[in-house]
């Protein structure tokens, strides 16, 4: 074996034990080339779940549902997606940073374990001029089927703490309630929205066309 000068053999071997060029060797000079590494924001897939672990993110999913809460870890045994539901014209409930492939080739979403979690309901407000409502559930540990995540971003803590409140100031347009109220109001929009969308669906059938079957047809 020859050896680069200024490279001992114990070099060497120390360098390809570790599984990298032999050290002294660069391009050009009988080492192998480098090999080409993508930046963390290239990953689309499960991959880049690694830049917002320990991070407090907002998650929100297909029922409509907001949590807040400190990712701490993930997997990629979620539940299977056929491949056909990725390309277009995909149903838009699907988030691709959720995805990953294993061994077989099929796809798998992620799924997420949330510490310190909130969850926080919101009521539209009734008037441009009335405030809107919400208040917050403490959850603690969370686990998030992937499947059922809508987005997820990371939020930036450096602006909540020069705001004023933190995490506990309300939403700009909106004022905190009792749950009970928020809970009641909330389950009487949900289940007004659910006779709407009925009432359209048999009206398309009526005609031909088929309801989708989205999040919102999930009682």
């Amino acid at each position: 074996m020859d050896v680069p000068e200024g490279a001992s053999p114990g070099m060497m071997m120390l360098g390809m034990a570790a599984g990298g060029p032999p050290a002294g060797a660069v391009n050009g000079a009988g080492g192998p080339p480098a090999v080409p590494q993508l930046p963390p924001q290239m990953f689309t897939t499960a991959a880049q779940l690694l830049d917002l672990t320990d991070k407090r993110l907002v998650v929100v999913l297909r029922d409509g549902r907001k949590l807040f809460g400190m990712l701490r870890s993930w997997d990629q045994f979620g539940m299977p997606i056929l491949p056909p539901l990725l390309s277009p014209p995909a149903p838009p409930f699907f988030s691709s940073s959720l995805l990953c492939t294993n061994h077989r080739g099929l796809v798998l979403s992620a799924n997420l374990v949330l510490q310190s979690t909130t969850e926080r309901i919101f009521i539209p407000p009734p008037s441009p001029s009335a405030p809107g409502l919400f208040t917050d559930i403490q959850r603690g540990v969370f686990l998030v089927r992937g499947e059922n995540v809508l987005l997820l971003g990371e939020i930036d803590m450096d602006a909540i703490d020069e705001g004023p409140g933190g995490l506990e100031a309300p939403p700009r347009g909106y004022e905190r309630a009792p749950l009970e109220v928020v809970q009641a109001e909330a389950r009487r929009l949900r289940d007004r929205e659910r006779d709407r969308e009925a009432r359209k669906n048999k009206k398309l059938a009526e005609i031909g066309f088929e309801g989708e079957l989205g999040a919102e047809a999930i009682p």
